[in-house]
Formats: structure tokens, sequence, C-alpha cells
């Protein structure tokens, strides 16, 4: 079925990511929609209303105070002719002045007069993401029904590293338009605008990131996960309607606001915190990288070199003993959740993780091959395949904020499939 056009008010705020906005409206059109650009005055700054007219086709507003466009109550024609409205970048300032209700420009008063489905994809300095009065604001319009995409994280215009980017443009177009991935667009003949969350009223529980077992007070085994693909979940989970509860080990990367959250450091600990919380929840998502093993005996004091060596000068001799197995454990209680697992895997990638699915009894393995430079452990990007009992899904290369989106959507089909 072909995708119908969709009416889109871009609202653009005054960041510099403002001068992506010409690639944004050229995704979205490329994919049906018509699009609406309009700038605050802070905007005209990084980008020009020329640019964005002659990719949308469509004369720019920038001003509430247009004699000729207000005449007729232009603003409120805008907001009832809209499917969506999309604000991007959407700065500090303006999640502040949306969360508040405050109307002093022409975007923030299409907000108010809007009844049609909101999405933000905010983009400013990482201390300023991470300030409690940003995320108060961020908290308020989600409990508004505001869809916020991102922000991703990485390098930003000022030299700062960390959260606060705005995604993509291909990013934002698929999530607005629920074409699944960027640069691959599916033609389901379903969208995100007006459509329902499909995992609403859905508790769903996650872990996420790596897990530390100690050696002594000063040393510990562990991996190198970020913990970035289990909070996309996460935060992929939430967006769709569900309740997430957030198992989280130790990781210098910031996880989304506004799931519950319940940090752990070991294996033990991430086991008997899931344990605590599966029975009351419909799904769990197993994405932490758990250490497979823990030392037999953890020394009260810093082990030293002295003490630490065997016959073989300079060596040392650990005893591991196995973690108990998360995943497996919630699979075989009496009335088990729906459970996906992940695999990380360096060969016979599809063969492993089959074994893993049927050994486990998982309704749902997502498995990516951790060989491959640029994906996966520590990486913003993810490529992976999902496979069920019956079926095979391979996902190619994209951000691990699209993948998260690919496995929560599997994960609400297997759920209607359970009836």
């Amino acid at each position: 079925m072909a995708k119908q056009p969709k009416n889109i008010l871009l609202g653009i705020s005054g960041g510099i990511a403002a001068y992506k906005t010409p690639q944004l409206v050229r995704d979205l059109t490329a994919q049906g929609a018509t699009v609406q650009p309009v700038l605050t005055r802070a905007a005209r700054e990084f980008v020009t209303a020329t640019s964005l007219q002659a990719v949308s086709g469509r004369p720019v507003r920038d001003s509430l105070w247009d004699p000729a466009a207000e005449a007729a109550m232009g603003h409120i024609e805008l907001a009832r002719w809209a499917d969506a409205l999309l604000i991007a970048p959407a700065t500090a300032q303006c999640l502040a002045q949306l969360a508040n209700g405050l109307a002093p420009d022409l975007i923030t008063t299409l907000y108010l007069a809007n009844t049609a489905p909101v999405f933000v994809a905010p983009a400013m300095n990482q201390a300023m993401w991470s300030h409690p009065a940003t995320q108060r604001n961020v908290e308020c319009l989600r409990a508004d029904g505001v869809q916020l995409l991102g922000p991703g994280e990485g390098d930003q215009a000022c030299g700062d590293v960390g959260p606060g980017r705005m995604l993509e443009p291909a990013e934002i177009a698929a999530a607005v338009l629920g074409d699944g991935t960027a640069g691959h667009t599916p033609d389901t003949g379903e969208d995100n605008i007006g459509s329902e969350q499909p995992l609403a009223g859905v508790r769903c529980l996650i872990t996420a990131g790596p897990t530390r077992e100690a050696l002594d007070p000063v040393r510990y085994l562990s991996n190198r996960s970020s913990g970035k693909q289990g909070f996309a979940l996460a935060e992929a989970a939430r967006q769709a309607g569900a309740a997430v509860t957030l198992v989280c080990g130790p990781t210098r990367v910031e996880p989304p606001a506004g799931i519950r959250r319940i940090d752990v450091i070991s294996a033990v600990e991430m086991h008997d915190a899931v344990q605590a919380e599966v029975a009351n929840h419909d799904v769990f998502i197993g994405v932490a990288a758990v250490a497979d093993y823990r030392p037999a005996t953890v020394a009260e004091q810093k082990i030293k070199k002295t003490a630490a060596t065997t016959e073989r000068a300079g060596g040392l001799t650990l005893e591991l003993v196995e973690n108990p197995d998360i995943i497996a454990a919630v699979a075989r209680r009496p009335k088990p959740p729906l459970v996906v697992g992940f695999a990380a895997e360096t060969e016979r990638t599809i063969e492993h993780a089959r074994a893993k699915l049927e050994r486990k009894k998982l309704d749902l393995i997502v498995v990516n091959d951790v060989s491959q430079p640029g994906i996966g452990f520590a990486g913003d990007d993810n490529a992976a395949t999902l496979i069920t009992r019956d079926s095979e899904e391979a996902l190619s290369r994209q951000s691990k904020t699209l993948l998260a989106a690919a496995v929560v959507r599997r994960v609400a089909a297997l759920l209607a499939e359970r009836g």
C-alpha cells in the first residue's frame, strides 16, 4: 500500500543543528510528506528561509505578526492543517517554553493550538541537556504526550562530548513517518502519525550495560559494553507506551530520563534485581553484557605482586566460578514473560544465536557480529539479525536508536501473536 502524504509542521528553533533542517525536509518529502517550515527569529541566524522554501516548495512562516497570514488567524489554520508537529532542533529554551505553556512566537503558539501528535528532537550542549531544569521540562513534555526523538550522543559544536546532539535527519524522518530504518523505506502501510502506541499498558523489564566482578578492592573483571543499546531499547519501549524498569550495570553513559532505574554492579546483583522484579512485567529484554564467570574468592586487600606469584615467576592463577544465567532463569519461570535475549558473537553468528535461542527457550534473540568494525560495543551504530524459532530478519548497519525501534516493533508483534 502506498504511503499517503502527511502534513507536517516543522518548527525550527535557534540551535546550530538548524543547518541540518533542509536535509530533514528532503527526507520527509521524499517519503510523501508535505512540510511547512516555521522558523524562530534565532533560527534565521543558522538557516535561511530561501533554502527551506526551495526544498519544501512552501513559503516559510517565521512570525506570529505576519499581517497577511494573520488576517485570517493563520496560526490556527496552520495548526488545523497539520497531521503532526515536529520541532527540530528543539533548544533548551524551546523545551522550557513548551513545558510551561509559554507562547512568545509562532512555533510555541502552534504547539498550544495543535491537537495532532507532537515530536521533539532536542539539541543542546551536554551540560544543558543534563541540567535538572531541562530534565524536569522533558518529563513534563513526556507526561503531556510529546514524543521525544533523541538526543543522540557524540562530539558537539562547542567541543564537548556527550548527550545532546540532534538525531540525524534520516533518523528523525524515519521515527516520525514510521518507516523503520533510514535510507530503507519498506512499504508496510503503517506509520507513527496518529497511531496508537503498540506497547501501551505493557510492563517491560530491561537489563543494560556491563557487570563488574571484583578481584579485590581495586580490580575487577568486566567487558566493553557501554550500555548504549540497552538504553536505546529502554527509550524506544517507553516511547512505544511501555512502563519500563531498567536494571543497569556500571556505565559512563547517561541513561534515558523518565525511566525507573535500578543500579547494580555484579552479575549476582543483576540476577537478584531481575528476579525481584520480573514477576510484575510482561516483557523481559536482556541486553546487558553479563559476565559469565566471577572470581571464586574476592581478596579483602589489594593483591600484591609478591603475594600473587605462583611457581611460574610473574604468573597469577585465578579460580573462576560460573555466574547465574539471568535470561535462562527468567525463561524457566512457571509463567515467564516474553523473553528477548541479545548475543554478541565473533563467528558462526546465526548458528550460535539459534543454539542459544533453543537452549535458553527464548522468544526472540538479537545477534550481532562484534568483530565487525564500527558496530556493537561502545559505538553509536549497530547491525543485527532478529531470530525467532521460525523467522530471521536482518537489520543493516544503522544507529542504535533505529535498531532499538525495530526490536520494539518486533516485540509488539510477538505480543500480538500471543493474544
